[in-house]
């Protein structure tokens, strides 16, 4: 469960997130829905202590995300999929992470097969259209397995057969009781995969 209480970030004179007060709840998929600049990307960054907020706190699952001791096994996030060593294959990205986090190399495996990059693993992601890399962020967010999952616009840059792939392994991810937090501002596309909407 993510639980935010209050949460405030300014730069400077500019509010970036105002006193946002809310709940995710497991078992269901929760959307994030506002206009582009109305604070999402922040406040997911805040979430995951990247950003640290004026004022307010957010708890996953009661705890700091600064507290937990292997994070990708409590929360896995999708932020921005271009994040990646370009240099690296799809293969030794996800095993850097999985080594840093005490995640078996076979898991890699598992995630590659999941997203649908399997026969492409060797190749470095510097090659990967804008859809492929969605994809290896997602297998980066479900490589330790975890519990609460959040996506910031995950179906960008996906084709039709993607974003439909994309929305059933949300759906599938929280009715196996995980926490699915995702962000969109496309009201279509929240009225597709969302239970569940806190708007901004």
């Amino acid at each position: 469960m993510i639980e935010s209480e209050g949460l405030t970030k300014r730069y400077g004179d500019k509010l970036a997130v105002d006193g946002l007060t809310f709940t995710v709840r497991p078992g269901i998929v929760t959307g994030f829905l506002g206009p582009n600049g109305a604070g999402k990307s922040t406040t997911m960054r805040m979430m995951l202590d990247l950003d640290h907020p004026t004022s307010g706190q957010v708890r996953i699952d009661g705890r700091h995300y600064r507290q937990l001791s292997d994070p990708l096994k409590h929360i896995g996030a999708l932020l921005d999929a271009k994040a990646v060593h370009g240099g690296r294959s799809a293969f030794n990205h996800l095993l850097c992470l999985a080594q840093s986090n005490g995640i078996p190399r076979a898991r890699v495996h598992e995630v590659l097969d999941t997203v649908g990059l399997t026969a492409v693993a060797g190749k470095r992601s510097s090659g990967f259209s804008l859809g492929m890399g969605q994809r290896l962020g997602i297998a980066a967010a479900l490589l330790g397995d975890p519990e609460i999952l959040m996506f910031d616009e995950p179906v960008n840059g996906l084709d039709p057969e993607g974003i439909h792939w994309i929305r059933n392994l949300m759906k599938g991810l929280a009715a196996q009781g995980r926490t699915v937090f995702v962000s969109s501002h496309l009201m279509s596309e929240m009225a597709l995969t969302a239970e569940h909407l806190i708007v901004i």
